[in-house]
């Protein structure tokens, strides 16, 4: 026979049995990635899965969440750093909504709302970038600045303004990815973008750098196409100095661990601004840095998440 407990022992299992979990979670281009930590951070469960459709990624990500809470713990609240364009408005009845993309099957999906009507807590959303950029300048590469632009060049590419840890507020969110450049003399490989023509993401993203490379070729291999891609994203930058005038850009994204493409973006970026006045600070070698987290993204999302609890908004709808 199984001797009664004291209460106090009782008292103690409810307890830490209920502390609150939090959940992230990244939609990427080709991955999804979510993790749910505790109160104090420490990481409870993680999850990765192919990004597919919204209908699989609301399924992946419900089991995963459900299984990792269990019976035994409380989720609070859910954060999520999503691929745009997507509605960002806390007020607007399609918060969450992702608007018109290159990902058709994800046009006019919310996953936000999915998640928020399953498990009953608040659900915030913002853009990768968004996301990525507090999390770098709050944890990683931009701390000690008071401002910081965000870049992810991968399967897209996009970009985040935070200003003391708030991001750029707006009609909308931007979408640097789109801006159009001026293309180099000679470049007539074909865009990526099915919206534009000459776009930076048409032209310098994963799937535009695949394209110039062929089969079984690297970027780093290549040096002319590794330079033509430091020169189109030197462009972006120097766009990024004379538009918002960030005190650092944070580059992130798969893209961006070739070897020597840094490099090469900051001598693209300075002959841009072709001295220019304001590219003096743009010459401080610390000016453009690459991403010191690894998942700039979801740590941004957990951020969302646990700022939730602190500051409840009415982002459950």
């Amino acid at each position: 026979m199984r001797c009664p407990q004291p209460a106090s022992f009782i008292d103690t299992i409810r307890r830490v049995t209920r502390d609150p979990l939090f959940a992230g979670v990244e939609t990427g281009g080709t991955k999804i990635l979510a993790r749910i930590v505790d109160a104090g951070g420490r990481v409870v469960a993680e999850g990765r899965w192919p990004t597919t459709t919204p209908e699989a990624a609301l399924a992946d990500l419900a089991a995963f969440i459900a299984r990792a809470v269990g019976a035994r713990a409380r989720l609070a609240a859910i954060g999520i750093a999503a691929f745009g364009p997507l509605v960002r408005d806390e007020l607007s009845r399609d918060y969450g909504r992702v608007l018109s993309t290159p990902k058709a099957a994800w046009t006019g999906s919310n996953l936000r709302a999915q998640l928020a009507g399953r498990f009953a807590v608040p659900v915030a959303i913002d853009t990768d970038v968004n996301a990525a950029a507090r999390a770098e300048w709050q944890r990683g590469a931009g701390r000690g600045v008071r401002s910081l632009a965000y870049v992810t060049v991968g399967t897209g590419i996009g970009g985040g303004l935070v200003v003391e840890g708030r991001p750029l507020e707006g009609a909308l969110h931007p979408e640097i990815g789109h801006i159009r450049l001026a293309r180099r003399d000679g470049d007539q490989v074909q865009s990526v973008c099915p919206f534009h023509e000459n776009c930076v993401e048409g032209l310098a993203a994963g799937p535009a750098i695949a394209q110039r490379l062929g089969e079984s070729r690297a970027l780093s291999d290549e040096p002319a196409v590794l330079e033509l891609i430091a020169a189109y994203l030197g462009d972006l930058a120097a766009m990024l100095v004379l538009f918002w005038s960030p005190e650092r850009i944070v580059w992130g994204g798969g893209v961006m661990a070739t070897p020597r493409l840094l490099e090469r973006l900051r001598r693209a970026l300075s002959a841009a601004l072709a001295g220019y006045g304001v590219g003096e600070a743009a010459r401080a070698p610390d000016f453009c840095a690459l991403a010191a987290l690894a998942d700039s993204g979801l740590e941004g999302a957990l951020l969302m998440a646990t700022a939730l609890a602190q500051a409840p908004r009415a982002v459950h709808r």
